[in-house]
């Protein structure tokens, strides 16, 4: 009955634009229809799924392990304040649907600037697999100058989606932001480009 329910209530999400073309609307974790909550300690795909949510949100800079330790309770928390739900670290259905539904620009930001959009990936020469903030470089990540951006920003750039300000780069000075990307052809289609960065934070 709970996940019928739950269908139901999903089937709604879609028809009123709910859902995000980044990673769409996906159905609760049958734990979590069930009343039970994902948090610390806990392990396994559902976990995974909840990470990648938060990622791609902006919330999020670890590794998508699966693994929901300090780190993934941190972002959930700070998550949970942003959307002024109750601000317990753990997930429940309303903090999951929250997730879920993340779509488009943002609706609050502090300033936006225009900036020049380099790409780069770990598997570039000279560059390592980590970021200058100690996470590892994926996706979602990105360098800039913090005499700009403050490192720790969450940021979203049209045309790449929700980020974390996480590292920096020699030539990354004043209005340019370098924009990480998982392989090397994804970095070199992006190119050189200006882009739209809105400052969240």
């Amino acid at each position: 009955m709970k996940r019928a329910f739950w269908a139901v209530i999903l089937a709604f999400a879609v028809l009123l634009g709910l859902s995000t073309p980044t990673v769409g609307l996906a159905a609760p974790p049958g734990k979590i229809m069930d009343g039970e909550f994902i948090s610390v300690g806990m392990r396994g795909d559902d976990v995974r799924m909840v990470q990648k949510f938060l990622a791609e949100a902006g919330f999020y800079a670890g590794d998508i392990d699966g693994v929901f330790g300090p780190v993934t309770a941190r972002a959930v928390k700070e998550f949970q304040i942003s959307n002024n739900l109750n601000a317990n670290g753990v997930v429940d259905k309303e903090t999951f649907m929250y997730l879920a539904r993340l779509a488009g620009e943002p609706s609050r930001y502090s300033r936006s600037l225009v900036m020049q959009a380099s790409a780069y990936t770990a598997y570039d020469p000279g560059n390592g697999n980590y970021t200058y903030r100690g996470n590892r470089l994926r996706k979602g990540l990105v360098a800039v100058d913090p005499s700009v951006i403050p490192l720790g920003t969450r940021l979203y750039i049209k045309g790449y989606g929700y980020a974390i300000a996480d590292d920096i780069g020699g030539s990354i000075e004043g209005n340019r932001i370098d924009l990480a990307f998982d392989s090397r052809s994804d970095a070199l289609d992006f190119g050189v480009q200006k882009v739209t960065v809105y400052v969240i934070d």
